[in-house]
């Protein structure tokens, strides 16, 4: 299976939110990476 850049977003939710079930402490820091890469995702600097 090839990961491409439709597949990143979903990924990286389901790896936050076990995150944040673990460290619950690491919320504000996990949403503002996941918001900031959404948005580089979106822009298509990332590809």
């Amino acid at each position: 299976m090839v990961i491409g850049v439709a597949h990143l977003s979903p990924i990286l939710s389901i790896v936050f939110g076990i995150l944040i079930l673990v460290l619950p402490r690491l919320l504000n820091y996990l949403v503002g990476i996941y918001l900031i890469l959404a948005g580089l995702l979106g822009l298509g600097i990332i590809r």
